[in-house]
């Protein structure tokens, strides 16, 4: 037997041996993807750390709110005014909050920044083994593997005592900057023959104009505001309470006592799924798609018929999915949209692409009703976009390339998976989590081999 019809027959048993009729799933009350029949998401823990609201429930009903995210207390819209302000960035303050739940005093921030930034440097042959030695064609990958690498240099690797807990969690976030923008520079050295840049980190500069330092060069490559809308990017994805799916993968796996960095490369691993951290390059191919095909960018109804092909898997990708919208909370907006908008106009003018970004806010207005008409009269869904619908063109007008859209999301995230593990493991009422599942295989006579 061929290899070719050996794997077709196997494929064949195993798809057969995974199907399960839906009306089972109805029958047993299953609350497939942990959703429950309205869609709201099933209770299956507590915290301290972030909250994320989109609607609230009266009499059964799912009513619409809008959307609010809120750090240890603090809606997102204060902190970010908070620093913007004060004409800084904000994201160590940020850490600082998410990790000790109160807002740091000037010392303490200037002494957490300057501990997060001595936490820079990796290794020159931790560099070069993991690395650059080991090729890679996906930054994330890169960035899972090397996390799993810093368990080797790591004293006190699998101790989960708190005071070694923040120890790791701040050098993990500290290092995240490092390992993604030398992956980058490796993987497009490799792949793309182009100039292999290894710079060192610096300590005096902020966490996001780091970054860009890294990938990019001196401070004369980057703008003021670039590096503000980077900074506010990471501060609105730093935190998205328990139940994202690689936040709660990463209170999963710690409840089982793990390592930190199996923990987080399991999230990390969650995180590359295009279901969860993918969804700002689709919304960038997208808009692509539509500049092409769309010849009037202000024309509504040029816009409208083009949403109504997508919707109908007539144009883009035929997913049938317009992408940047709807989310599983947030119904009638989401903040971290509106504040990254804001933002976003401030850099459309700055790099001529104005015009574009007015194309992105007429999509944002009018593929409400749009959907409303291709779900009919009676639908009562709510959409709104969610903050992927213009982080990409952020990253886009910054000149960040696509292969660090996702991980530039995992280089912020890090701080809340860490500070949610922290949690999981410290709380008086902890336990390993471990959810059933109802088996409805039925039963089989065991047939001996010289019988089958």
């Amino acid at each position: 037997m061929e290899d070719k019809d050996f794997f077709l027959k196997l494929e064949e048993s195993v798809r057969k041996s995974c199907q399960i009729d839906n009306e089972l799933f109805e029958k047993y009350e299953v609350k497939r993807g942990l959703r429950n029949k309205d869609q709201t998401g099933v209770l299956v823990g507590l915290t301290n750390i972030g909250d994320v609201v989109g609607y609230k429930k009266e009499d059964d009903k799912v009513i619409a709110v809008p959307g609010r995210l809120v750090y240890r207390g603090i809606d997102i819209e204060d902190l970010t005014e908070g620093f913007q302000k004060d004409n800084r960035h904000g994201f160590d303050e940020t850490v600082y909050l998410l990790l000790t739940g109160h807002l740091p005093c000037k010392m303490e921030l200037e002494e957490f920044s300057a501990h997060i930034a001595s936490l820079r440097p990796l290794p020159d042959h931790f560099v070069k083994d993991m690395i650059l030695s080991m090729k890679g064609k996906d930054v994330l990958n890169m960035l899972a593997r090397s996390v799993l690498g810093l368990y080797t240099l790591d004293k006190k690797p699998d101790d989960i005592s708190l005071d070694n807990m923040i120890k790791q969690t701040l050098n993990l976030i500290a290092k995240f900057p490092s390992i993604i923008a030398y992956s980058y520079q490796a993987l497009k050295h490799a792949y793309q023959g182009k100039t292999l840049s290894i710079r060192h980190p610096q300590i005096k500069l902020s966490t996001a104009e780091n970054f860009l330092h890294l990938i990019r060069g001196d401070s004369s490559r980057y703008t003021k505001l670039e590096a503000d809308l980077l900074d506010l990017a990471l501060v609105l994805h730093a935190e998205h309470g328990g139940g994202n799916n690689s936040t709660f993968t990463m209170r999963v796996t710690s409840s089982t006592e793990t390592d930190i960095y199996s923990a987080v490369t399991s999230a990390i691993g969650s995180l590359k799924g295009p279901l969860h951290g993918g969804a700002n390059l689709k919304v960038l191919e997208m808009m692509e798609d539509m500049k092409k095909k769309v010849k009037n960018w202000s024309s509504e109804e040029d816009v409208e018929e083009y949403l109504l092909k997508i919707l109908n898997k007539k144009a883009n990708d035929l997913s049938g999915k317009i992408y940047g919208i709807g989310h599983a909370v947030y119904t009638i907006y989401d903040p971290r949209a509106t504040l990254l908008k804001v933002k976003a106009r401030e850099l459309a003018i700055e790099k001529g692409r104005l015009e574009e970004f007015e194309l992105y806010s007429l999509v944002e207005k009018l593929t409400p009703e749009v959907f409303r008409v291709f779900k009919g009269e009676k639908s009562t869904k709510v959409v709104c976009i969610n903050v992927d619908f213009y982080s990409g063109f952020v990253y886009s007008c910054i000149g960040i390339p696509k292969e660090l859209f996702t991980p530039l999301f995992a280089l912020a995230r890090v701080s809340g998976w860490c500070t949610h593990r922290i949690e999981e493991l410290t709380f008086s009422a902890k336990r390993i989590i471990r959810p059933a599942f109802k088996n409805v295989y039925g039963r089989m006579e065991y047939v001996p081999l010289n019988e089958r």
